[in-house]
């Protein structure tokens, strides 16, 4: 066990460095924080000016282009005016949580930075140090924990603001967090077994020559998806869906709280994005083209910049998405994370992690690969046999068929969706009325067109045609 431990150790920066972490001075320690909480705020900043740009890039629009060049300080801008704007509380509110959860939501997402490795090592101020606030041996459940510590806000936001419509966003954030982060922390567990650590400087040092994305594409998948369902970000903004519960669990904010939110919002997806970049991307080693040619590329400050544009990659992946996919309803997104995302990290941890004792026991790696391979393909081949041949029709439509037609004994209840003045679903047993379709005008011949075909029509074709028109 201690050789397989210095064995890891061996292969990290962190090993190779004599200094640490343990003799940064205090000074240090307070300006690497600094940094960290100045990057985090000019990432905000820069997000959001960016995702203007690309969403109206996409749009065939121009953007924000007269505040600062190219308009980079409009999102300045913008906060400078909400700092300003009257500070609103409600009057069924409870006061000390109201003001309470922004700062809730807002510190925890500020804290998680403490253990990303934002590059290797360099000199400030001629000490020797990491360009990373501090490690722990446990920094990935850190970053879950802060993560589920940060949660609270919304659902404390929510219920604060005594009203309905951001309750109801709370309750779905709450149901959002429970749902997505068990995913997410099961595409970690491969990546636990393959570093053999959950400090963030010993993932990194494990993927000097092949990135985990490569290793375990299915975690990496399943990660990006659930990440998007963390940061409350479309198409899985359903927690403040403005379609349907105004603006969410903010709708009672406004001023300075209202912009902790967004700034809250905005560092979760840089910390998403850094996490993605650290357990999968290789952290802040650049990439295998430029290390072939390039022996310095994974040296000094120039590791920042490999850093910086992996997380800015998964940025423009969350603009993308926004300006591309519609919101899902809400039962289709609880069906993603526990029909879907669940039991296939579930299974993928398995293969994983019998590849991984398979392999330790001297097996062939690559029979091992080709048999599992060859497992899968074999289930989805007769998976779509057994769908070819087990007929068309389903036990739904069985079961629509033998319903009593309406009115008869045991047939479904009537349903009126506006009960009691306002829409409502149906119920178990009742039926949504077939929903009317709008008349359609069919081109006709040009003999039709004008009535018998000698130019004159009568007067009941006139009428047919103006009710058409009126239809249509």
């Amino acid at each position: 066990m201690s050789q397989r431990l210095a064995e890891l150790a061996a292969t990290t920066d962190l090993a190779a460095d004599p200094v640490g972490f343990a003799s940064d001075p205090w000074w240090l320690i307070l300006f690497k924080a600094v940094l960290v909480f100045a990057f985090c705020v000019v990432m905000t900043l820069f997000a959001i000016w960016w995702e203007r740009k690309v969403v109206a890039w996409m749009q065939m629009r121009i953007g924000p282009k007269h505040v600062g060049p190219q308009g980079l300080l409009q999102s300045l801008a913008d906060g400078v005016k909400l700092a300003f704007k009257e500070d609103i509380i409600v009057k069924a509110a409870d006061k000390p949580v109201y003001i309470l959860a922004p700062v809730v939501s807002m510190v925890p997402a500020f804290m998680a930075f403490a253990v990303i490795p934002m590059g290797g090592q360099v000199s400030m101020f001629g000490h020797q140090t990491h360009l990373q606030l501090t490690d722990l041996p446990v920094g990935v459940l850190y970053i879950l924990a802060t993560a589920s510590v940060g949660i609270y806000g919304i659902v404390l936001a929510g219920w604060s603001s005594g009203s309905t419509y951001p309750l109801l966003g709370s309750l779905r954030s709450t149901a959002q967090m429970i749902s997505y982060e068990v995913a997410m922390g099961l595409s970690f567990a491969g990546v636990f077994l393959y570093s053999g650590s959950m400090s963030t400087s010993t993932i990194v040092g494990q993927q000097g020559d092949t990135w985990f994305a490569v290793l375990l594409p299915v975690s990496f998948i399943i990660y990006i998806v659930a990440m998007v369902g963390e940061t409350n970000r479309a198409p899985f903004d359903l927690p403040e869906a403005e379609g349907e519960l105004v603006g969410g669990f903010h709708t009672e904010y406004s001023s300075l709280k209202f912009a902790l939110f967004f700034l809250a919002e905005y560092v979760n997806m840089v910390v998403v994005s850094s996490l993605a970049t650290t357990l999968f991307l290789g952290g802040y080693r650049a990439p295998w083209p430029i290390t072939a040619v390039w022996d310095g590329a994974n040296s000094g400050w120039w590791t920042l910049l490999w850093y910086f544009l992996k997380v800015q990659l998964f940025l423009f992946l969350f603009i993308w998405l926004r300006g591309t996919l519609p919101r899902l309803r809400y039962d289709q997104f609880m069906r993603l994370g526990w029909k879907v995302l669940i039991p296939t990290s579930l299974v993928w941890l398995m293969l994983i992690a019998t590849v991984r004792a398979m392999k330790n026991e001297g097996y062939d790696y690559r029979g091992i690969v080709l048999g599992i391979a060859g497992a899968i393909i074999a289930i989805l081949v007769l998976s779509v046999v057994w769908d070819m041949f087990r007929g068309t029709d389903d036990e739904e439509e069985k079961a629509k068929a033998a319903q009593p037609p309406p009115g008869a004994p045991g047939a479904a209840e009537p349903f009126d969706p506006m009960a009691g003045g306002f829409p409502v679903p149906p119920l178990p047993g009742q039926e949504l009325p077939p929903v009317p379709r709008r008349a359609v005008r069919r081109a006709e011949p040009v003999g039709a067109m004008v009535g018998n075909g000698n130019g004159t029509g009568s007067a009941d074709d006139e009428s047919a045609t103006d009710a058409t028109d009126k239809e249509v």
